[in-house]
């Protein structure tokens, strides 16, 4: 009876090192969860006591506020953040989870990547998506940019650049010549050699200056280019004023729900009829809609805020459909005109392209 204790005891022992190990040892893997979703027509604080913002904010031409109680939902995906590491009892369980998705971390932080990189990159492609949902939009109702502006996206830390110039700034000439096109910037900037003085001509906070910079040689193959130190980005100016204003979202697959959010509000009738429309996908300034990732758990938390039809990337809709929530209608979607064709069907009762 003794030998028998012992042995019992020893094994108890040896399972209750195998748990706590479980919790001690964190793997290389991130997870994936439903995250919240926002009505592009409504009022949001993602800022503890900071007042609600309008998703969508129109200024300087007619607007349209309709009664029906229609939504059009961008989705997020919450995913684990750049420094946690979950422990194996977590990605076990998130494994067996119905609304949890485990995937390598690399998937969503690449090799290398810190964690303010992560940060910088889903901002700069968010406000990218901004900037190609405003076009898109506006193309669809036929409204042209009055003219392309280009803007520092994000200055190289310990570059020239680095102190002088600053996220936002528009650069308006290079050494005194006004651009005539985006691409401008880097062909004068390039008549330079590395270590000649550059004079960039700035709008900050609505006021213009100069801004002098020693340029440096660049780093990639080939001979040595001036270079200054910043990543450019453009921003189409229109004859009016449109702004997407949602805190702490990053990232660009809400480009083709924002885009429909402004569509609605500069035209008379309502393109929800009513409906609670969620939905997802990048967009260009063409209007296509592209690929995303985070699917199933983004047609998760649409059908969690009651969503009854959910517009889908068609190169999503096969991982789509695989786990689809009941009562969700999954709409294959190409463009934005074919998201508002499959709204307009759904509006007249009929049945638009679905998923699967």
């Amino acid at each position: 009876m003794q030998r028998r204790a012992l042995t019992l005891s020893l094994s108890g022992g040896t399972v209750a090192v195998l748990t706590i190990s479980a919790f001690l040892i964190h793997t290389p893997y991130a997870e994936m969860s439903p995250g919240p979703t926002y009505d592009t027509l409504k009022s949001y604080s993602t800022e503890s006591g900071q007042p609600a913002k309008p998703v969508i904010a129109i200024s300087g031409t007619e607007t349209f506020k309709h009664d029906a109680g229609g939504e059009l939902r961008m989705v997020t995906v919450e995913v684990s953040q750049h420094d946690y590491r979950p422990n194996s009892v977590e990605v076990l369980s998130g494994w067996l989870s119905d609304d949890k998705i485990v995937v390598p971390r690399t998937v969503i932080y690449p090799e290398g990547q810190t964690a303010q990189e992560a940060t910088q990159q889903n901002t700069a492609l968010f406000d990218d998506s901004e900037d190609q949902a405003i076009t898109a939009a506006l193309a669809a109702k036929n409204i042209k940019p009055l003219r392309t502006d280009v803007l520092v996206d994000s200055v190289t830390a310990g570059s020239p650049a680095d102190g002088k110039l600053q996220s936002g700034d528009v650069i308006t000439a290079v050494d005194g010549t006004a651009l005539a096109k985006p691409d401008d910037v880097h062909t004068l900037i390039q008549k330079h050699k590395p270590g000649e003085t550059v004079k960039l001509t700035i709008t900050r906070a609505g006021q213009s200056q100069d801004v002098s910079v020693v340029t440096a040689p660049s780093h990639d193959t080939g001979p040595a280019r001036a270079v200054v130190g910043f990543v450019p980005r453009t921003r189409n100016v229109f004859p009016f004023d449109v702004k997407i204003q949602l805190d702490n979202v990053g990232g660009p697959s809400a480009g083709m729900m924002f885009a429909l959010g402004i569509i609605d509000e500069l035209t008379q009738e309502d393109i929800t009829g009513g409906m609670k429309i969620a939905g997802t996908g990048t967009i260009d300034a063409d209007g296509k809609v592209g690929l995303i990732g985070g699917v199933q758990m983004k047609t998760l938390a649409a059908k969690r805020d009651h969503a009854t039809v959910f517009l889908t990337p068609a190169e999503n809709c096969a991982e789509a459909v695989k786990n689809a929530p009941s009562g969700l209608k999954l709409v294959k979607v190409t463009t934005l005109q074919s998201a508002l064709d499959a709204l307009k069907t759904l509006r007249a009762g009929g049945t638009p392209t679905m998923c699967g």
